[in-house]
């Protein structure tokens, strides 16, 4: 059997696996989309400046709920879920049969990146029908696209890195959601971060992947967007490859560190 076959497998068992939990995967799906009409319902009428453009506050939080589906599944799920299943000795025994265990964790990876992408499409979908949100068409959608793929990826990697720090499986919840909750808030994937807010956030958020990604989805998202200028209308949100530069770096770091320290077996 090829090596993709081998993965593509894996896939499978890892999805059945996944729909045999159907409260986690009911709150995978819901979180997101719960948070958008709670959001929009309190703060949505109105808009807020981004890049000096106004735009609906509506539209802000279809990009924001969006880019925390991805985190959600990529980084939340495969952190706790590996955790518990190194803890019941799941990967041990996993690393005793045929499977080589990088298809196993390349599978695991996979199926969260699909996880992702359908979070994704159905948020946007939700934004689309009940708030008018428009879908980026051409180039935008491309980088769209390509920023999803590359932030899953790194935040993935990421989540295997973290599991090196995570004592045993009760542990990982409250680990997982120090780690990324407060950086959720001050990334301003929750509440817009303005050009107000205190000097130490902006500056604490521009160090990690949360921020660089969820701008960059929002200049994706937007980049169809217009403003008039002297020569000709322009894009109103250029695309900042430095903010996808980061991304990529923080999931490179990811990678190193779990190709370094991941555990197979159960912590003693």
């Amino acid at each position: 059997m090829s090596d993709v076959s081998l993965v593509l497998r894996q896939v499978r068992y890892t999805n059945k696996a996944f729909w045999r939990n159907p409260a986690s995967a009911f709150f995978t799906f819901a979180f997101p989309l719960m948070f958008l009409v709670i959001f929009t319902a309190l703060l949505g009428d109105g808009e807020i400046p981004i890049q000096g453009v106004e735009v609906a506050l509506v539209t802000y939080y279809v990009v924001a709920e969006a880019a925390f589906g991805v985190i959600s599944a990529c980084y939340t799920n495969i952190a706790i879920s590996v955790s518990f299943q190194r803890d019941q000795g799941i990967l041990k025994r996993t690393r005793g049969t045929p499977l080589p265990g990088w298809a196993y964790m390349s599978a695991r990876v996979l199926h969260a990146m699909v996880i992702a992408f359908v979070l994704v499409a159905i948020t946007v979908a939700f934004g689309v029908i009940f708030y008018s949100a428009s879908v980026p068409t051409g180039v935008p959608l491309l980088q769209f696209v390509l920023t999803l793929l590359v932030g899953g990826l790194s935040f993935a990697a990421l989540a295997l890195a973290l599991t090196a720090a995570i004592p045993n499986a009760d542990a990982s919840p409250p680990i997982v959601n120090a780690s990324i909750l407060p950086l959720l808030f001050l990334s301003g994937i929750f509440f817009p971060i303005g050009d107000d807010a205190p000097a130490w956030i902006k500056a604490v958020s521009n160090v990690f992947p949360i921020r660089h990604f969820f701008e960059a989805m929002v200049n994706a998202f937007l980049g169809n967007l217009t403003v008039p200028s002297a020569g000709g209308p322009v894009r109103a949100f250029p695309f900042d490859w430095w903010d996808l530069a980061v991304v990529a770096a923080w999931g490179i770091v990811g990678l190193v560190l779990a190709v370094r320290y991941f555990s197979w077996e159960p912590r003693t």
